[in-house]
């Protein structure tokens, strides 16, 4: 990240910072790595019991699978405050640079779980009621096509395979509230378990969604894991507790790989090469899924 950047943010958004008790000079600025979307620093005892993250939004965001909504993220981390799923968050504003976001640093280790670990906190988190004014996604095979269509047709050398044939899936009877984004690198392990980070993309609808996000071989690789194996997701999915809902997502499966492929094409061709590769990765997936 150019100095000049980091010069211009940190004066522009002292005074923002001050609004909520931080005094923060260029120097207390320590870039954090991960994100792609969004300008992320922590302010290294910004806190009188510990470190904050400043978060900054882009002033646009045109991503069709994972909207980037920094309002969203404050009213959800709002909602979840003292269930210990997400972090506590400090407060948030619109500057000229963009949505500014703070809250209360996770100390523990980035994408170190295992799959029985995110089984367990999805379960939780999937109880929890969703906070009034969040997007909702379309849910059943007809929605999930839906949401695909409009990935793929943002794809201008569209070489995917034809969108695979599934079963007659319903709309879902009961949704949850979503995180959106559950990939390894948004998913912190501290002493008391895992806390899920980078609510930008928080949704209601289906829980198979976050289920095939964290499944996704695409979105483990790109985030700091490794596709995981059959037995890895029988832990997940045994950890998660809920038949129906694992029924479901392996009568959408094949949708969702379709999606996803379709999602790391539109990024390949926007210069992110390494969704190239993750794209592979999710053909192979949707192969074995629709011929099991």
């Amino acid at each position: 990240m150019p100095d000049c950047f980091l010069d211009k943010s940190a004066t522009a958004l002292a005074p923002v910072l001050a609004r909520f008790g931080i005094d923060a000079r260029p120097s207390d600025f320590i870039p954090l790595e991960g994100g792609r979307s969004n300008r992320i620093w922590l302010l290294r005892g910004a806190l009188s019991d510990g470190d904050a993250v400043l978060k900054l939004f882009p002033t646009h965001s045109d991503n069709p699978l994972f909207p980037n909504d920094g309002n969203a993220e404050l009213n959800t981390l709002s909602h979840l405050v003292d269930t210990g799923l997400a972090p506590k968050p400090i407060g948030g504003c619109g500057t000229d640079l963009g949505f500014c976001l703070l809250y209360k640093h996770v100390p523990g280790a980035v994408a170190s779980f295992h799959p029985n670990d995110v089984g367990h906190y999805l379960a939780r988190l999937h109880k929890v009621q969703a906070p009034a004014g969040l997007r909702h996604v379309p849910t059943g095979a007809d929605g999930l096509r839906q949401t695909a269509r409009e990935v793929a047709a943002r794809v201008a050398q569209n070489t995917l395979p034809p969108m695979p044939r599934i079963a007659d899936v319903p709309p879902a009877k009961t949704t949850c509230l979503l995180h959106g984004d559950l990939v390894p690198s948004n998913l912190v392990s501290e002493s008391a378990g895992l806390v899920a980070i980078d609510w930008q993309c928080p949704a209601v609808g289906d829980p198979c969604e976050d289920i095939a996000i964290f499944l996704s071989p695409a979105m483990q690789v790109l985030y700091g894991g490794s596709p995981l194996s059959n037995e890895d997701e029988r832990a997940f999915f045994s950890a998660y507790g809920n038949a129906a809902v694992e029924s479901r997502y392996r009568s959408l499966k094949p949708l969702y790989h379709w999606r996803m492929a379709a999602y790391c094409a539109w990024k390949a061709e926007r210069g992110e090469t390494d969704y190239a590769r993750a794209m592979g990765l999710e053909l192979v997936a949707l192969q074995r899924s629709a011929n099991p």
